[in-house]
């Protein structure tokens, strides 16, 4: 009955498609109607168009501009939220009457971009230094992808259909409001490539476009990329220049002006395989962690050897046990220890290959194990398991003795607060002995978790990282990571937590040290940024409910403006990859004497160049395309149509490449084929009507080879898009193709997922070795499995946004305050009270208790924790506790204690003089840095740490949005408190030139690269300079009554030197997805200790804890 209804009602994309017909309809009569105007008088519209919008928004942009000039001029705290709230009010008025000009302009806007493009028809563009003829028009269903685009909507559209001319129609509507439009891409060569085709179409009509990977990162050339009408450029630079935006530390060096609208070209690669991994700044930690990899390398490297040798051993017992009857069981134990030891053991999958009823036996076996909880006596057998799904490694008790003989507790952790607490209850220890003990005990804590975190690391380079497979090693001895979708190569990419230190070592490479965030966003929090959202992909509907969840974004399929006539056959399923290797070997060799071009899909660098060494022995001519080979990858793609061209890629081929046909590939006998399909010829390509004639005397042979491109796949990949991707290749604009896979029960996604069922489908048919199965049936069992693998991973990238968005909250807010602060002015002042107000407050509160008798509030101590803490001396207030002073409740206590803080603090910004404004930006910023930078280090640590609550039955992402939220708080008053300090402290003094120190940062998707930027940093004692005019002296007590410290350790941003004024630069740092834009400089590492490293004194505890504590 559903297939019923879907034929005689098509599916919802069909049914919203015929609902924008009218909308076309309209498109094409305003355009039928420009075609009487000049040129010139059509670039007129463009300005015309403008013009509405203003006369349509200006009315609340002059009210939001005199709101705002009241909020500046006003101190009291209520008011200013008044008026704020008001502010917020008027901008969303705003912003929905821009829109909806937008949608009344957007008839004639689509029609003025249809008709520039015809007016450009037959001209040549210059495009990456070539000249290519412009012979662009959209098509209606171009016209239908274009509205989708604009109203924030997930456009599929297939390969070849234009994705790239599509998006100028909503960039060029959306550019006209004046406040940006972006088209993210995934690689800056596509970036450059569509910005200098589609440009000339832009400036043809009057609008300016910016490229922002063409330029070094906060430059005025970057700047001006985006103050163009419409931007392009890369996903990772989009990202990072917001994080940049939000480390400088002069108004003028941020780069971006607003999150408007945004278009994401291949959105499902950038919003969901790229959103895996968040995007980090990050810059070194001043110990050295780097050594103890290299330490421990030898002692894993070894581990793993045994465990090689052990599985051999394991794998001869369950063989000779096999052969005796009444053995069974013992035979399951010994292989499931090797499948969990080492699951890619060669022995072992070619047993389960040739037998599957070995394999049925392990399972059950395991099975039940599971179910009597005693699947962890297996793994005594080995010395560590693995879990690939999970992709993580534990040792077990034979491991553990194996790492440290005679050692059992080397790798138990002592629970920490039960054996402080028993130190603190046992009466027979004096003060200083339970001090040395609990130091004692945190010293080990501390020396066993490094031990443990750095071997669980090494362990994982070598069972679950394999070269030419997650990585390879550059030519200047560097370990790079692979892209596992796009299988390209991501130079400057590191992962996090000391992985890459631990690969690194494993491969005998240098390694390098490991490093602290500074600053941090995913992917995802980035782009919900924008006040509205689109994408364009060819493969978008598999993940639409991710899209809708996570970005509020519908999808919708755009049908193609030809018939797909590309033939997509079952799978061909094999016992073992010898078997599939032969295999797609003979039907290439097949392929290519018939003259067909063919391309080849691999998910990794080893298969491909397997295949290559097959082919090269059959002598087959081919090209390999993959991460070593990327160079050549514009020259491959481009031969790649040609008759008889042999093409082996791995996934980087799948985007932005565009395989066109060469002379002679789509064959007259394509003609028969799509009539035995049932495809009406006008809807096909023209062909040699010359060529028609033998399809009478050869009828049959159309259905075996349609001609065109023909696309082999491997293996399939863990996600359906990766595979669509590449049968995407072929059949593009009604061009005739076949696309086929082949796989093997060896493959990772059919060990993992689906080889017990497919096997007990070859064991029922009676396939023998070497035989192929090839079903429907099977083909969906894959999809099944393929659908599991995409659920885990779409709850894995779910649960690091329920994580982020956490701390997403929390950085608005500080992104907020800086903002504040680095566009100063009356209101800057406003907001500061407010602060100081807030901070003064809480001191009070820690004096008047409203439990306690008034008479017994210690009204002396909070004058001197004034003086002491804020330097703000409260006269209203008794100096000594016996002086008589009688308070009734707080109010009457506030009422003494602020008008003194307010009347100071009035003064002290007379006392700046014409400073005032960047003093007070300057304190905000430092403030903020410092206290940012250490927070997000001890988010870092909880987040690391918080997984182990769920042994205690608690949800690990609830206890970590409590004390995550518990942490802020504390943040919020430690900022307040130490900029009320700061502020009352501060004098303005004449001018001394400061050194600035290098600092080296480093910016990271997955984890951090390394990258150079001077930063200021001051010693506590030294005066802190504005380089553009103010000296300021910190005054007062003693130097440890100063909370505000500078920058101590080399691995943060300068909060002591001048902010914004000469703190950390971002813009020159290198990017962890591209080159270097400026030289690395040496670390200069403080001879003072980091605030998080160990204090020097030998307690154990964090310098900022102890000796560097503050106040």
């Amino acid at each position: 009955m559903k297939k019923f209804l879907k034929k005689l009602m098509g599916d919802k994309h069909e049914r919203e498609v015929k609902k924008l017909g009218p909308l076309v309809d309209e498109i094409n009569e305003n355009f039928r109607e420009l075609e009487g105007l000049t040129d010139e008088e059509l670039r007129a519209k463009t300005d015309e168009f403008r013009a509405y919008i203003a006369e349509q928004t200006q009315p609340f942009e002059d009210e939001i501009v005199e709101v705002r000039k009241v909020r500046a001029d006003t101190v009291e705290i209520p008011a200013r939220e008044r008026l704020t709230a008001q502010i917020q009010k008027l901008q969303e008025e705003r912003d929905e009457a821009l829109h909806q000009a937008l949608d009344d302009l957007l008839p004639e806007a689509f029609a003025v971009v249809k008709d520039g493009c015809r007016r450009l028809f037959g001209r040549e563009v210059p495009v990456t230094g070539q000249m290519i003829k412009w012979e662009m028009i959209p098509y209606d269903v171009q016209l239908v992808g274009g509205i989708a685009l604009h109203r924030g909507t997930a456009a599929e559209m297939q390969t070849g259909e234009g994705k790239t001319l599509t998006a100028t129609l909503p960039l060029y509507l959306n550019a006209l409001a004046g406040r940006g439009a972006h088209l993210v891409t995934v690689n800056t060569y596509l970036a450059q490539r569509d910005a200098e085709w589609m440009g000339a179409l832009y400036k043809f009509l009057g609008l300016s476009i910016g490229v922002i990977d063409l330029h070094d990162p906060g430059t005025e050339a970057r700047r001006e990329a985006y103050a163009a009408d419409i931007t392009y450029g890369t996903n990772n630079e989009f990202g990072f220049d917001y994080l940049r935006d939000n480390m400088v530390h002069q108004l003028d060096r941020r780069v971006q002006r607003g999150h408007f609208y945004a278009i994401i070209d291949e959105v499902d690669s950038i919003l969901v395989d790229e959103a895996r991994t968040p995007l980090i700044i990050s810059g070194p930690v001043s110990r050295d962690t780097h050594t103890v990899y290299k330490q421990y390398n030898p002692l894993v490297s070894a581990l793993y050897k045994k465990q090689l040798t052990l599985a051999s051993e394991l794998m001869g017992k369950a063989e000779q046990a096999l052969k005796e009857e009444g053995r069974e069981w013992e035979a399951a134990e010994a292989m499931l220890a090797v499948r969990r030891g080492t699951p890619r053991n060669r022995r072992l999958l070619k047993l389960f290959a040739d037998d599957p009823k070995v394999q049925s036996l392990v399972q059950k076996f395991e099975a039940d194990l599971m179910r009597e909880k005693r699947l962890h006596e297996v793994d005594e057998n080995v010395l560590f398991a693995m879990d690939e799904k999970g992709h993580n490694v534990h040792l077990s008790d034979r491991g553990i003795e194996e790492l440290s003989p005679g050692e059992p507790d080397a790798f138990v952790i002592p629970d920490l607060s039960e054996m402080i607490g028993q130190i603190q209850e046992d009466e027979g220890l004096t003060a200083e002995e339970k001090k040395e003990q609990i130091d004692a005990l945190e010293q080990e804590f501390a020396r066993k978790s490094e031990r443990m975190h750095v071997i669980h690391q090494l362990l994982k380079a070598y069972a679950l990282f394999q070269r030419d497979e997650q990585y390879i090693i550059s030519d200047d001895g560097q370990v790079v990571i692979v892209d596992e979708f796009t299988g390209r190569q991501m130079s400057g990419r590191r992962w996090s937590d000391g992985l890459h230190q631990a690969v690194e070592a494993k491969e005998g490479v240098e390694v390098k040290g490991e490093t602290q965030t500074l600053a941090t966003v995913t992917i995802q929090n980035y782009f919900r940024l924008f006040d509205k959202l689109s994408g364009m992909t060819g493969t978008a509907e598999t993940e639409e409910n991710e899209f809708h969840q996570i970005y509020n974004l519908d999808v919708l399929v755009i049908p193609t403006n030809r018939p797909v006539v590309r033939d997509d056959r079952n799978d061909l399923i094999f016992r073992t990859k010898r078997e599939k290797y032969n295999a797609i070997l003979d039907e290439i060799e097949r392929m290519n004497k018939l003259e067909l071009p063919v391309l080849v899909g691999t998910t990794n660098v080893d298969v491909s160049e397997t295949l290559a060494r097959m082919l090269k022995r059959r002598g087959i001519r081919h090209n390999v395309l993959n991460a070593k080979q990327h160079a050549r990858e514009a020259d491959i793609i481009a031969a790649a149509g040609q008759p008889g061209a042999v093409t082996i890629a791995t996934n980087m081929a799948g985007r932005g490449t565009d395989i066109k046909l060469g002379a002679g590939v789509t064959d007259a006998r394509t003609v028969g084929w799509a009539k035995a399909k049932g495809l009406d010829l006008e809807d096909l390509p023209p062909l040699d009507p010359g060529r028609w004639a033998d399809l009478a005397t050869r009828p049959d042979d159309h259905l075996i080879d349609p001609g065109g491109l023909q696309i082999l796949g491997s293996e399939r990949h863990e996600s359906r898009r990766i595979d669509r991707q590449l049968r995407g290749r072929a059949g593009r604009q009604g061009d005739p193709g076949s696309s086929q896979f082949f796989l093997s029960l060896e493959d990772d996604l059919m060990r993992l997922f689906g080889s017990e069922r497919i096997a007990n489908a070859m064991e029922k048919w009676g396939a023998e070795e070497g035989e192929v199965i090839t079903h429907g049936l099977v083909t969906k069992s894959i999809e099944r499995a393929q659908r599991r693998v995409e659920g885990n991973n779409f709850e894995a990238r779910k649960r690091l946004l329920d994580y982020d968005d956490v701390m997403n909250q929390q950085r608005e807010v500080i992104y907020d305050l800086r903002l504040f602060a680095l566009d100063g002015g009356e209101d800057l002042r406003g907001e500061l009270w407010e602060m100081v107000d807030t901070a003064v407050r809480e001191v009070v509160d820690e004096f008047v208790d409203p439990e306690v008798r008034a008479e017994s509030w210690d009204m002396a101590g909070l004058r001197r924790r004034l003086l002491m803490d804020f330097f703000i001396l409260a006269d209203a207030l008794p100096e000594k506790e016996e002086d008589a002073f009688d308070f009734v409740d707080r109010d009457e206590v506030m009422e003494a204690v602020i008008p003194a803080a307010r009347k100071q603090f009035e003064r002290k910004l007379e006392d700046f003089g014409e400073y005032s404004e960047r003093i007070q930006s300057w304190i905000l910023l430092s403030v903020i840095d410092d206290k940012w930078k250490d927070h997000l280090y001890d988010l870092d640590s909880l987040k690391a740490s918080i997984s182990f609550r769920g042994w205690g039955q608690k949800d690990p992402l609830i206890e970590y949005k409590k004390e995550a939220y518990d942490m802020f708080v504390d943040l919020m008053t430690d900022i307040r408190k130490t900029l009320t300090s700061l502020f009352y402290r501060a004098q303005v003094g004449a001018p001394q030139p400061q050194p600035r120190q290098p600092q080296r940062l480093a910016y990271s998707g997955p984890a951090e690269t390394d990258a150079a930027s001077g930063v200021a940093a001051a010693a506590s004692q030294r005066p802190r300079q504005d380089p553009r005019g103010a000296r300021l002296d910190p005054v007062g007590v003693a130097a440890s009554a100063r909370t505000a410290r500078p920058e101590e350790d080399s691995g943060g941003i300068a909060s002591g030197a001048a902010a914004g004024m000469g703190g950390p630069d971002p813009a020159s740092l290198q990017t962890n997805r591209g080159g270097s834009s400026s030289p690395q400089e040496p670390v200069t590492v403080p001879d003072e200790p980091g605030r998080n490293d160990p204090c020097p004194c030998g307690s154990g505890k964090k310098y900022k804890k102890c000796h560097g504590r503050a106040g």
